[in-house]
């Protein structure tokens, strides 16, 4: 990643620096990282990041059973809270890089002509449709466009390296008008892909940087990329896979079903629900395709759940008053009206993390007195 940043830099024109790009990607307000307003529906303010993401963290570093399972392999104790602290620290960083590199490829992507829709098997596919003319009319306007706009960038660049205000906000406007024009062509476009191929995906969010990778770099680099990201989506994969497993096995299978089993017959279950996991995650992958950005839907789907697991725990260490049926109860209705609020749009995901919580514990104490008065004498 840091080579991938580094060759955005190298292929922009030579007159145009690191700093030059992060002040004009800064201009076009793709660097906004903290926005103080406090507004529920607002998925990236500092208050949902820092609350909604704190409960999200917790739960993902500290209940999550793919998370466990990586602890469970250290040597000793100290190794384990080692390995919980630098994975916690690593991952704010990583992020802020991968974040600042997309906004480095957006400036890239004024300079250069960047494609219509880059999910360009789609564009191909209509091409050799009825819908070829209008797509290649599009295709025109886009292009027209694109020359202009990089007239436009090159205006900001010399203001901004003047320091003349005025012509600063001249420029910004005109290339922000220019990007609304981009934006509503593109948007023709995927109405047009829409209309030619049904069936077809027209959000091409998760293919700007494959674009990228693909068209700009050097062969063996797009290799060494190509091959790093499927290495860190197979040690992914290969960690929810087992976690899984694992809690199928324990949880479910040797408790319920067949606790007195042999081994053999374990490791052959173990390996069948390693299977039929494999084909859930494989549904929700295709599920996930329409939530946006690889980033943003792994976190939408992991808020849905997070908070309610969180919760689980919240009560076992802070409430031991509170017994298993009342907490197994109130997480299924928590989890039911988590997943009420998403679908009704009420807030922003992260703060279903918290909702999710504060709701467990909420149903876990209501519910613990009425446990205790349909339970049966022993």
């Amino acid at each position: 990643m840091f080579l991938a940043g580094y060759m955005v830099v190298k292929l922009l024109p030579a007159d145009i620096g690191f700093s030059d790009a992060l002040h004009v990607s800064g201009k076009m307000g793709k660097l906004n990282v903290i926005v103080t307003d406090f507004n529920l529906k607002d998925r990236y303010n500092i208050w949902s990041g820092v609350i909604g993401g704190f409960f999200l963290a917790l739960s993902y570093f500290g209940t999550d059973q793919s998370q466990v399972g990586r602890y469970l392999t250290a040597r000793d104790l100290t190794e384990s809270r080692m390995s919980l602290l630098m994975n916690g620290l690593v991952k704010v960083p990583m992020q802020f890089l991968i974040m600042l590199i997309g906004a480095l490829v957006f400036v890239f992507y004024l300079y250069f002509r960047a494609p219509l829709n880059f999910n360009e098997g789609l564009v191909r596919q209509v091409h050799t449709s009825e819908y070829a003319p209008q797509m290649q009319a599009l295709e025109q306007r886009y292009d027209s466009l694109d020359d202009a706009r990089q007239v436009q960038v090159k205006a900001l660049v010399t203001a901004l390296d003047a320091k003349n205000e005025p012509a600063i906000r001249d420029a910004q406007a005109e290339l922000k008008a220019s990007e609304t024009v981009s934006e509503q062509i593109r948007g023709e476009a995927k109405d047009l892909i829409k209309t030619a191929i049904p069936a077809a995906d027209t959000n091409d969010t998760n293919y700007i940087f494959l674009h990228f990778v693909v068209h700009n770099l050097p062969k063996g680099l797009v290799g060494l990329l190509i091959a790093i990201i499927f290495l860190a989506s197979w040690g992914s994969i290969a960690a929810a896979l087992n976690s899984l497993a694992s809690t199928t096995m324990v949880d479910f299978y040797k408790r319920m079903y067949k606790p007195n089993a042999s081994d053999h017959e374990y490791l052959r279950a173990s390996k069948l629900w390693t299977l039929v996991w494999g084909v859930f995650s494989i549904a929700v992958a295709l599920f996930a395709t329409n939530l946006g950005s690889l980033i943003e839907a792994v976190n939408i789907l992991g808020s849905l759940f997070y908070g309610t697991i969180l919760g689980i725990f919240v009560v076992a260490f802070m409430m031991k008053w509170v017994k298993g049926n009342a907490v197994f109860a109130g997480a299924l209705i928590a989890e039911a009206l988590v997943i009420l609020v998403y679908l009704l749009d009420i807030v922003s995901f992260l703060w279903l993390n918290v909702i999710g919580c504060v709701l467990v514990m909420f149903f876990a104490a209501l519910l613990q007195p009425f446990m205790k008065l349909v339970r049966k004498p022993e």
